[in-house]
């Protein structure tokens, strides 16, 4: 079972990141085409549920990136569902206590280390017989970190055995600080916030994730310390910049 987000980790580089919020297996298909390192579904804000997730996930089978889902919430059900259908990461929002994250690992991972229900069903066909035995160490996940509770609690939620990382939400957290919300932040008081979970997780060694638009700004954050980056923002935002431009030339 191969992972390439893992092995860009061991590697000691950063992971780029693609978000998918359209629920459309071309677009899938098309973005596991380029040269990501993962490719995530959105099941919170993106338009997709899980029958959508689930022809999206088969749609990247071709591809090398690692297929990775944002589950609506921290709900057993849904993450077992997206793992069985062969997602190999579970991104989960609002996780605001080291009890939260606690839940996240035992939801995603086999016993003994969790209570992830057995029957694979399609992440059987995809990786092989041996799924079971290797998924406890091959399934990514990260506990989004995006409230100011979080923040307070975050050096307790890095040190939840088994958690993989963590993946700032600057929307949500610039918003919980009462400031607007909005990706590639620049408020001082924001930065500080996310300077001050990028920390945390290096000193638990855990890896450290950031949601982008700008590829400037993604190097930024690379070069700050992340080590897994999402660009564009999600196709949508991509697809509508796109569209955009071009009737500008058009209309100019």
């Amino acid at each position: 079972m191969r992972n390439r987000l893992r092995d860009t980790w061991k590697a000691g580089k950063a992971g780029i990141n693609a978000w998918l919020s359209m629920p459309n297996s071309i677009s899938a298909e098309i973005t596991a085409r380029q040269d990501f390192d993962s490719i995530t579904i959105d099941l919170q804000h993106g338009l997709n549920d899980y029958q959508a997730a689930l022809g999206m996930l088969q749609a990247l089978e071709p591809g090398t990136a690692t297929p990775m889902a944002r589950v609506p919430w921290l709900e057993p059900g849904i993450i077992m569902k997206l793992l069985d259908a062969g997602a190999l990461g579970i991104i989960c929002p609002m996780i605001n206590t080291p009890a939260d994250a606690q839940a996240l690992v035992r939801h995603a991972s086999y016993a003994p280390r969790g209570s992830r229900s057995f029957g694979p069903t399609r992440a059987v066909m995809t990786y092989g017989a041996d799924y079971a035995s290797k998924a406890n160490d091959q399934v990514i996940t990260l506990a989004m970190i995006e409230t100011v509770e979080a923040l307070g609690n975050v050096a307790a939620i890095v040190a939840t055995p088994a958690l993989s990382g963590v993946y700032v939400g600057p929307s949500d957290l610039s918003l919980s600080m009462g400031y607007t919300p909005k990706l590639d932040q620049e408020e001082p008081a924001v930065v500080d916030a996310i300077k001050t979970i990028l920390a945390a997780a290096k000193k638990a060694g855990v890896h450290a994730g950031i949601h982008c638009i700008a590829t400037d700004y993604a190097k930024k954050m690379i070069a700050l310390g992340f080590d897994f980056v999402t660009i564009g923002g999600s196709d949508m935002r991509i697809y509508a910049a796109a569209l955009a431009e071009r009737v500008a030339q058009m209309r100019s």
